[in-house]
């Protein structure tokens, strides 16, 4: 319910990385509103050894919704993480206003793409470490990986967790308003 007067800000967000990295996961873990999403199972066209213990994967886009105050609302969008998917990438970053990458420290260069992306559509993005309890990178080995300039906020979370997905959309929201103000 929004303060008599007040106009209601529907924002989108997109959540990107490679495949296995957790989108679909945070993006469940954080929308307020059952999440929509298009999981199906994985098949031969996807090396198993990637990730053996994934079962399925997302094929068109996670969708969830979260309330940040009452004037504020954000749709999350969450791409496919196979390339053969990412032509609907494009599509999916038309109007949105930021983005998340999320990266797994077990295949960090899979992020590399998204973060490619988001710059040739100069699309404000922070990284997100999801915790898969993989080998530990450190924060400049992640950068150096990506080649991310320091502006860009990388921050840990376990999309599993609700606080600790809705604290990287904070951090996103932060990071968009320093953008805005021209303090980056």
């Amino acid at each position: 319910m929004t303060r008599a007067g007040a106009q209601l800000s529907a924002t989108k967000i997109v959540v990107v990385g490679g495949h296995g990295t957790g989108r679909t996961t945070m993006v469940r873990s954080v929308s307020e509103i059952r999440s929509l999403h298009t999981e199906e199972t994985i098949t031969g066209a996807l090396p198993a050894v990637s990730f053996p213990a994934k079962t399925a994967t997302t094929v068109a886009l996670d969708f969830g919704r979260i309330t940040l105050d009452e004037e504020t609302v954000l749709y999350l969008f969450g791409t496919p993480g196979q390339e053969r998917f990412r032509f609907l990438w494009d599509r999916l970053l038309k109007g949105t206003i930021g983005a998340v990458v999320l990266v797994d420290t077990r295949a960090v260069d899979d992020a590399r793409f998204a973060v490619e992306l988001l710059g040739h559509h100069g699309t404000p993005y922070i990284v997100a470490v999801n915790d898969f309890g993989g080998p530990f990178r450190s924060e400049d080995e992640i950068r150096g990986e990506l080649g991310l300039p320091d502006r860009v906020p990388l921050v840990e979370f376990d999309a599993r967790d609700h606080s600790s997905s809705k604290f990287v959309l904070i951090a996103l929201m932060e990071h968009l308003h320093t953008v805005s103000a021209g303090t980056s």
